[in-house]
């Protein structure tokens, strides 16, 4: 098993106070409520794209720019939680991600320009993904931490909240109702978390500015190797979440209700591999892990890019994809949370979560683009399938040897 390089927590192999899983319990609810928030808009894409008159890449742009300001804010996010801990943060990010949702709910969905605002805006909900991983990683021991950080990871199953009933409430009750719901669950969340979240016990604190902080985790090895691989797994979650409805109506002719659901279930899978991708990587290491779920990706990907029938092949494909990027994800952030130095854990997730995110930016612009040149989505999937080869040869070579280097200077 996997050491840290550096380890200050008071936290031990021994005790794993019951407290450790209520705040995991906490910190998964406020990462799924946010990230339902972060998820609102994707579900209405079709219906944007039609009443606004979108071009694909518009459609695109409005799904993909909540995901890029969301990815980039965790950058300072993760290092401001290392700072101030998840005490603090996870209220301040959830009261702040009320504004664009009312925003957006109310008054912001009526033109192209203000539903960029707005979904600019909404980015915010997405940070807080790099608030929950330090957070919930103080309280486990290191055998321990890649199934915590892999239940926390299910919290991205609230792009899967956001599938199934945004649309169902705007047909039912008008525009507004999806955003206002949402709004006030952020609400209570962030006046319950607030009252009940508290710290690890002997949290390191750094007392280095942000700027030397950043600095400093930019020098470590393991954000990148992380960053790149994030990239790989949960990018290739966030574009099919955000870009699924769309692919799916565009390419299979399925209303957009049909879309959705199927695109909940993507997600689900995904989700419920996120723990598991952790607790295998706490058993056989997150180097075969990844492998393994960086494989399934390079075949699904293959498959697909033909655009088979949807029964079975296609659901058969994308079923597969959402299980591996799943399990990726939560592989990623067991390496994480194993070989960071324990103050700088927050820093090094912000790092490799905005590249996570940015992974899931760029693919729904380049598919979008693509449809509308080729008419085809068979370009990007083979795209996909490139960067998991890629990504598979080096979680192969660079990544296992750098594991290696790190385990055996531990052993000395």
């Amino acid at each position: 098993m996997l050491q840290p390089s550096t380890q200050h927590s008071e936290i031990t192999s021994q005790s794993v106070p019951g407290r450790a899983w209520l705040m995991l319990a906490l910190a998964t609810l406020g990462f799924a409520l946010n990230f339902w928030a972060w998820a609102l808009l994707s579900p209405l894409g079709p219906r944007f794209k039609d009443s606004l008159d979108l071009s694909s890449f518009q459609q695109s742009l409005l799904v993909a720019v909540p995901v890029v300001v969301g990815s980039l804010g965790r950058i300072p996010v993760g290092a401001l939680t290392d700072r101030f801990g998840g005490r603090v943060m996870f209220p301040l990010v959830s009261a702040a991600t009320i504004v664009p949702v009312l925003y957006l709910g109310l008054a912001g969905h009526s033109s192209l320009t203000a539903l960029l605002v707005g979904g600019f805006l909404l980015g915010i909900g997405g940070t807080a993904f790099a608030v929950g991983v330090p957070f919930t990683s103080a309280w486990f021991p290191p055998e321990r931490r890649g199934l915590a950080i892999g239940i926390f990871g299910a919290g991205m199953g609230g792009t899967a909240i956001s599938a199934l009933t945004t649309v169902k409430l705007v047909d039912a009750y008008g525009m507004a109702n999806p955003f206002l719901v949402t709004a006030a669950v952020l609400a209570v969340y962030a006046v319950v978390a607030a009252l009940l979240l508290r710290d690890a016990p002997g949290r390191t604190v750094p007392a280095e500015s942000l700027g030397h902080r950043m600095a400093a985790t930019c020098k470590l090895g393991i954000t990148w190797q992380a960053s790149a691989l994030y990239a790989v797994a949960f990018g290739g979650y966030v574009a099919f979440s955000v870009y699924l409805p769309t692919y799916l109506k565009t390419g299979y002719g399925l209303t957009q209700a049909d879309a959705a659901n199927r695109m909940a279930g993507f997600v689900l899978l995904a989700v419920a591999m996120c723990p598991m991708g952790g607790w295998l990587s706490d058993r056989l290491g997150p180097v075969k892990v990844l492998a393994g779920s960086l494989a399934v990706v390079l075949a699904g990907a293959l498959a697909q890019s033909p655009t088979p029938a949807l029964m079975p092949v296609g659901t058969i494909a994308f079923l597969a994809m959402a299980a591996a990027l799943g399990a990726g994800s939560g592989a990623v952030f067991a390496l994480v949370a194993f070989l960071s130095p324990a103050n700088k854990v927050g820093s090094v997730t912000g790092m490799v979560g905005a590249a996570g995110g940015l992974g899931g930016f760029l693919p729904p612009l380049v598919m979008g683009t693509l449809y509308g040149s080729f008419g085809s989505y068979a370009i990007g999937l083979i795209l996909l399938a490139a960067v998991a080869a890629a990504a598979l040869a080096f979680t192969g070579t660079g990544l296992s040897h750098a594991v290696s280097r790190r385990a055996t200077a531990h052993s000395h």
